[in-house]
Parts: C-alpha cells; structure tokens; sequence
C-alpha cells in the first residue's frame, strides 16, 4: 500500500497595497515636484496644469476644482463667449470687402494657409529634385561638365513671412540689449553720464518708428552698398528701426535698477577694493537683473509693435507685408487672412513675453506661483 504525500504551499498575497506611510511619502514628493514647478507653468500660461496635478494624487478636491475654474474655466468660458458674441455680430458688420469674417471663415482661411505653405514646400523639393537629376545626367555623360544649382524662387509663403519676421525682431532686440544694458549700466553708476544721457533719452524716447523708417532707409542706402551684400537692405532697415525704438525701456530699466542697490553693497566693494568690472559682475548685476529683464520684456514687445508697422510702411518683407499685400488684393479671402495675421500676432506677441518671464525666473531663481 502507498502512501501519497501532497505538500501545501502557503498562499502568497501579490496584491499587498502599500502602507500608508510609503502613499503619505510619495504623495508629499509628488507636491513638492508640482509646487515646485507651478511658477514656471504660471509664467508660461499654463499654471491651471498644477491644481489638476494635485487633484491627480488627491491634494483638497474642493480647493484644486476651485483653481481649475479659476484658472481655465474662466478663460475658456471668456474664450467661448467671445466667439459667440463674433459669430454673431460679424455678419452684420459690412465692409469694402464685404461682410466681417466670423471664427469659421478666419479658421478655414489659417487652414487654406497652411495648405499652401505645405503646397509650396512641395514643389520647391521637386524643384530640388529635378536639378539634380538633371545634374546627375550631365556628370554621367561628362565627368568635366560644369555644374549649376540654383535656388528655388517661389513666393514666400504665410509661414516663411513668420520666419522673417521673428528673425528680425530677434535680430533688433539683440542689437538694442547689447547698447542699453551697458549704457543702463553706466548711467546707473554714474551720475554724470546719466545728467549728460537723459536729455537725448528723454528726446528720442517717444519717437514713432514711422519717424525713424525713412531716416534709417536713407542711411543703409548710402552707407550699404556692396556689390554682394550679406543681408538684404529691407531686412537691415527693419531690424535697426527696431532697435532703435526698443532700446529705451531697457535703458531706463537699468538705470533705474543700477542706481537703486543696496548702498551696503557698493560700500562692501569699496572696502574690498573690487575693480569695477568685479564690482559689476559680482554686486550690480545680480541686483539688477529684476529690472533688467523687466526692461527686455518691454524692449522685446515694443519691438515686436514696431516692426510689424515698419514692415507695413516700407513693405519690407514679413507679417506687416503680408497684412498689406492682403488689403491691397482686396478678394474675398483678404479680410479672413488680415484678422488671421492678427491673431497670429498676438499670440507670437504672447508667446514672446512668456518666454521672457521663463528666461527671467531661470536666470534669477525668482519664480513665483
């Protein structure tokens, strides 16, 4: 007779929760990572993102449904009610062109943009395409041939106007912080120069950039004129309109943040005997940069205005061009693709200030909820 043993293994619970002490850890370094973060999403416009990441691991339901609305709710809802009351009152509105376009039509035609943006960049890789094969061919029969490769000449597109555009601005602005900050810097540091400085500042300060267009036209014709010019004189005209309107904000913001450190700052740097650029490096800077960036934020959206005029009045390449071209065509699209071109401005306009607070709260570790 045999005797068959069955061994009984013990059950092994793989579905044992964690103890409350390890959720009550992960949960509080979770908060700290979102409060942490929730500066810099507020700067950039998306601070209604850390109330739903907290309500996420369960942080006050009640408080962060409560920020939600405040935060997105509220701007959709501004968002929604504005369209209605458009789409409403649009097609009453009659013009030269004809009715006032409403949220669909002005859709439809960033839509119709697009398309032709894609189209264009299209035909300018078959362009490409056919050249070298062309190219190709004439090596294969003649080793010695000469080769030439020409550009594509399409007309620039929507979004190539875009490109233009914020290369210049970028290009302006850069030009007009490299002059303000350290003459900002100087007139801070010295009442003498900031006496000698304020009257031309106080002077050019409120100049319109339609003013300084032709002045600045006038100029690069006389003075740039190489055979094979690095950059083209449109694009000299605009950027160094810009700079010249947006480089007062900067100015005055530095001077105003220079001047106003800490006085036992300065006296510590005597004491040590600093040089003067240690002394600015080391004590003006790091107090100033609040207001510095305070003036590029003003430079960098000054600028942006400014261009888009000057762009308009010399038709110089860009989205001022493109807004003029469009109302001089006078078709039935152009005023769908003028409020296009408006909204797109805004928004780069926006963008832009937000990045510059981004920038800011990364160089000062200044970022706030």
């Amino acid at each position: 007779m045999s005797t068959t043993t069955t061994t009984i293994k013990p059950a092994v619970a793989t579905d044992v929760p964690p103890p409350p002490a390890v959720v009550a850890k992960v949960r509080a370094q979770l908060r700290s990572g979102i409060d942490r973060a929730a500066g810099y999403l507020g700067m950039l416009g998306l601070g209604w993102i850390a109330p739903v990441a907290r309500l996420a691991i369960g942080v006050n339901p009640r408080e962060q449904l409560g920020q939600i609305w405040t935060q997105l709710g509220v701007p959709l809802a501004a968002i929604v009610t504005f369209l209605v009351l458009w789409a409403w009152v649009a097609p009453s509105v009659q013009t030269s062109l004809g009715a006032v376009p409403g949220p669909a039509q002005v859709w439809a035609e960033a839509q119709n943009l697009t398309a032709d943006h894609v189209a264009e960049r299209a035909r300018a890789a078959a362009f490409y395409e056919r050249q070298a094969q062309r190219n190709a061919e004439r090596l294969a029969e003649d080793p010695n041939a000469e080769i030439k490769s020409r550009s594509y000449t399409g007309k620039p597109t929507y979004f190539d106007q875009i490109a233009t555009s914020l290369i210049t601005v970028f290009t302006g602005f850069v030009l007009a912080a490299l002059i303000a900050v350290p003459l900002g810097i100087l007139c801070g540091l010295s009442q003498t120069i900031n006496a000698a400085l304020n009257p031309l500042i106080q002077v050019f300060k409120p100049v319109s950039p339609l003013a300084w267009l032709p002045i600045v036209t006038m100029v690069v014709s006389a003075v740039y004129t190489s055979a094979n010019p690095m950059f083209e004189k449109s694009f000299l005209n605009s950027a160094i309109t810009v700079t010249l309107c947006s480089l007062w904000p900067t100015l005055i913001n530095t001077a105003i943040g220079v001047s106003s450190i800490d006085k036992d700052l300065t006296n510590v740097g005597r004491v040590l005997q600093l040089t003067t650029w240690t002394k600015v490096r080391k004590l003006v800077l790091p107090s100033a940069l609040p207001y510095i960036f305070t003036g590029l934020r003003l430079s960098l959206g000054v600028g942006w205005m400014v261009l888009i005029a000057a762009e308009m009045l010399a038709q110089n390449p860009g989205l001022g061009k493109f807004v003029w071209d469009e109302f001089q065509n006078g078709s039935s699209s152009s005023l769908a693709r003028i409020m296009v071109a408006v909204f797109t401005i805004g928004i780069i306009g926006f963008v832009l200030d937000r990045s510059m607070m981004a920038l800011q709260s990364a160089v000062t570790h200044s970022a706030t909820r």
